[in-house]
């Protein structure tokens, strides 16, 4: 029997890159994702000029080696565009943007990317949810829309859920689609109450475990903490 193969994965929510000191500092988010030692870092609130080319492959304004990007806007204007992003070290086979909006609140949106890992293809959904109940029903249910379309795959879903209800939630939706994981807390970083960041993998079996990156330079440069899964396919 081969060994498995040992993969690290996390979710980042970079609040357009500024510290609680209010300072925005692209450099100090690129030090805790360099501290995370990811294979794949999924990035929320991701802020870059918006005269940057959607299909672009590098990390933009980040300060990183080793890795590819995919871009995943949520909205723009004149000057920046504010989404997701897929940050990777093994190459992409396809990107996929999905358009979570719904009419009267802010534009929401989901990055879906298949990476090739040691010859096999891994589905990577990336996700950040709407702040009231409604809006995240029928963003789960776009979402689960994706996971049918790539059933029995290695899959990781994660990103900045807003599931912060006590109880049955909108997120328990993917509990009993994926299996119900720990829910490290990951908000507001100085002290952790909340766990809205959150990561799925199927097989689930094949989680190794699951933590928030509690360091100090990650309590600085955001309000969120980054959480990792470590996978063993």
């Amino acid at each position: 029997m081969s060994a498995p193969t040992l993969f690290r994965a996390a979710t980042y929510n970079v609040h357009s890159h500024i510290g609680r000191d209010g300072r925005r500092d692209p450099a100090r988010v690129s030090q805790v994702i360099d501290e995370l030692d990811a294979d794949v870092v999924a990035l929320q609130e991701f802020t870059y000029p918006a005269d940057v080319d959607l299909e672009t492959r590098t990390p933009v304004v980040l300060t990183l080696e080793r890795y590819e990007c995919a871009l995943g806007p949520a909205r723009q204007n004149d000057t920046h565009c504010f989404g997701n992003a897929i940050l990777t070290r093994h190459p992409f086979i396809e990107v996929h943007r999905i358009d979570l909006s719904i009419a009267r609140r802010e534009p929401r949106a989901a990055l879906a990317a298949t990476i090739e890992i040691d010859g096999e293809p891994v589905h990577v959904l990336a996700a950040h949810l709407g702040l009231r109940v409604p809006e995240r029903r029928f963003q789960v249910q776009q979402i689960i829309a994706y996971l049918d379309s790539v059933q029995h795959t290695r899959l990781v879903v994660l990103g900045d859920f807003n599931d912060w209800m006590p109880g049955r939630t909108v997120a328990d939706v993917l509990d009993r689609r994926l299996g119900r994981l720990p829910r490290p807390r990951s908000f507001p970083a100085s002290r952790p109450i909340f766990g809205l960041d959150r990561i799925w993998v199927q097989p689930q079996d094949a989680l190794h475990r699951i933590f928030a990156h509690r360091t100090p330079m990650a309590r600085a440069a955001s309000d969120h903490l980054p959480v990792v899964a470590e996978i063993a396919w």
